[in-house]
């Protein structure tokens, strides 16, 4: 796969990770999202690109599946500058995947949890970067929905907006029912939130609160369980008493309850540049020097799997059939001009149709590595990706196979049912004497027979100790024995997962989604795997678990199944403060899942805004001792 940058910005690839999508071979991991995980990949041409793939739950709901459809078709159409282009996708195949092009930067979530509130002129440039790309989603005829700091990317001459109009394909699906949530409390309008009315105005409300959020490092309608920061956004007015002053009028009208009293795009844009003391230009110095690091390192690119050359198709060697007379030729199998096609052998089916009686048939298409009767990994076989000027092998006539295809007089031996009646044209020759064969079969089956009655004698019999097998299997010798050699299960790695303040979660839900505790507030933790936990009035911040206990690894013990096995130092909950960038802890639930949480960063420069970013990887059902 080549080697990623230590940041860890791009994952390696896991055994549940397909090695192809739509034809691209996958070169890393980049995150997972509500909606599905997205991969890193090439074009032919080299060029980097970003497919998410939709979670299966999505791709089994037809709703989904015409409104994905639909809203792709839309999304094709959008090639605005400050937007990442879709450029291929395939809404219809078993698991629907997207691909854009790579935007090298981090989110503005990440960035402002790692560095902070930006300063005036970059929170500047960034809204009118975003109105613009805004002006030519809406011009395509769709309206975000979930335009958040997470969906805009900060590149190196400005921001990009990713994701747009996917969320309605999840709208009114039914998976919306049953906890899969892909909008964001925190950026909603208050009609969206309310009525859910979706309006371009929306999407304005929501550019208020990113500019809002990037100037302050928070959101203005603060944190918390998600139905009391939707009532904020509803019924209360948000707090702009750390705004800077000069982005008080266009953050004002943006953040207006009734979508009427909004601005349009073009006026967001005109009222930016009046608070701007300079002319607002993109340039490679629009973002601190601390931000723009990161879009440094994200330059550093894993290099694409390597594609071993297309080979011609092998055949299997297989012993030489008897010769015959080949029967006259009918008009569909072989043209005057042509010779004798070959037959099929095993392992090798030709590809193409039959020749027409005036041309030779087709020479066939090498397959990929591993993917018979497919074009090689990482192209597609549609235009624009289509190879036809690559040289093809030439096929090579097999004289061993150059007979019709019912031309093989032979059978496997032991065949249980006589050959069908269809043996004209077979060579004439002594036939096989059948005798011997059968007795061979016989008595080969009698020692079977006789092996396993000695076998099955045997386990009902006492063994050394004197116990017999119903002790066995009750808990002894064997039983213990086969459990334990049982293999362990593979594990399953969830990247940056953000965890708010007062959530926990489980490790059975694939893939784990942060939930509010069922007990709100106090002293009392709900019952997670894992939790998150504030207590807004002490600053007092725990991780920990409810549902089994946990271990803090130390610098020199690498984290694994074998290690979250052996250590023993147990506890129910840590100190954030004794967590650190890398930290790592073993949880070890009452369900028998066995995870390894790695902790990443935390978020907020205020209360109000509270939520950590983990790492897991679960092994489900990985200590059966557990469940007691």
């Amino acid at each position: 796969m080549g080697s990623a940058p230590s940041a860890g910005f791009f994952q390696p690839l896991k055994a549940d990770d397909p090695a192809v999508v739509g034809g691209y071979r996958l070169a890393a991991v980049l995150g997972a999202g509500g909606m599905g995980k997205v991969y890193l990949s090439y074009t032919p041409g080299g060029r980097p690109i970003a497919i998410k793939v939709i979670r299966p739950e999505f791709s089994e709901d037809p709703e989904f599946r015409r409104r994905f459809q639909q809203e792709v078709r839309s999304a094709e159409r959008v090639q605005g500058l400050y937007t990442a282009p879709v450029i291929d996708s395939d809404t219809e195949g078993a698991q629907p995947w997207l691909a854009t092009a790579y935007v090298p930067g981090p989110s503005l979530a990440h960035a402002v949890a790692r560095h902070g509130a930006l300063p005036v002129r970059s929170v500047l440039l960034l809204t009118v970067g975003v109105a613009e790309a805004l002006h030519v989603i809406h011009g395509a005829g769709i309206v975000h929905r979930d335009l958040k700091p997470a969906n805009v990317l900060l590149a190196s001459d400005g921001p990009r907006v990713i994701d747009f109009g996917i969320a309605r394909a999840a709208d009114s699906t039914a998976l919306t029912s049953t906890g899969v949530s892909v909008g964001t409390p925190a950026f909603m309008a208050p009609e969206q939130a309310s009525a859910g009315t979706v309006t371009p105005a929306t999407d304005v409300f929501a550019l208020g609160q990113i500019a809002a959020f990037t100037a302050i490092g928070a959101s203005v309608f603060g944190d918390g369980p998600s139905h009391a920061v939707l009532y904020r956004i509803v019924h209360e007015d948000p707090d702009l008493s750390a705004l800077p002053e000069e982005l008080r009028p266009v953050v004002t009208r943006c953040l207006s309850r009734d979508p009427a009293d909004r601005p349009t795009l073009t006026e967001v844009i005109e009222l930016c540049n009046a608070a701007s003391e300079a002319p607002l230009r993109q340039g490679e110095d629009w973002l601190p020097q601390a931000v723009a690091g990161s879009i440094t390192e994200r330059l550093q690119l894993p290099a694409p799997a390597p594609t071993p050359p297309p080979q011609p198709p092998t055949v299997a060697p297989t012993a030489p059939a008897a010769q015959a007379p080949a029967p006259t030729p009918t008009p569909t199998e072989v043209s005057p001009q042509s010779p004798p096609a070959p037959a099929a052998a095993p392992g090798f089916t030709p590809t193409g149709v039959a020749a027409a009686p005036t041309q030779a048939a087709p020479a066939p298409r090498p397959p990929a590595p591993g993917a018979p009767g497919t074009v090689p990994p990482g192209y597609r076989t549609p235009p624009p990706y289509a190879q036809p000027s690559y040289p093809q092998p030439q096929a090579q006539p097999q004289p061993q196979y150059n007979q019709p295809p019912y031309t093989q007089p032979t059978y496997t031996p032991g065949h249980s049912t006589p050959p069908p009646f269809h043996t004209q044209g077979f060579a004439p020759g002594p036939p096989a004497p059948p005798r011997p064969r059968r007795t061979g079969l016989i008595v080969i089956g009698t020692v079977a027979a006789a092996v396993v009655g000695l076998v099955v004698l045997g386990s009902l019999l006492p063994d050394g100790t004197g116990k017999g097998g119903g002790d066995k299997a009750s808990g002894g010798g064997s039983s213990s024995g086969s459990s334990q050699q049982r293999p362990d299960p593979q594990p399953v790695s969830y990247q940056g997962i953000e965890m708010p303040q007062n959530h926990q979660l489980m490790f059975a839900d694939n893939p784990p989604r942060p939930a509010e505790e069922p007990t709100g507030a106090g002293v009392l933790y709900g019952h997670g795997d894992l939790f998150y936990y504030r207590d807004t009035l002490f600053g007092d911040e725990k991780f920990g678990t409810a549902n089994g206990k946990l271990v803090l690894l130390n610098n020199s013990e690498k984290g694994s199944l074998e290690t979250c096995r052996s250590v023993t130092r147990f506890t129910e909950k840590l100190g954030l403060d004794q967590l650190t960038d890398g930290s790592q802890v073993c949880v070890l639930s009452k369900a028998g899942h066995i995870t390894l949480a790695t902790f990443r960063s935390r978020s907020g420069a205020k209360d109000e805004t509270r939520f950590i970013t983990v790492d897991l990887t679960v092994w489900r059902n990985a200590d059966d001792a557990a469940k007691k």
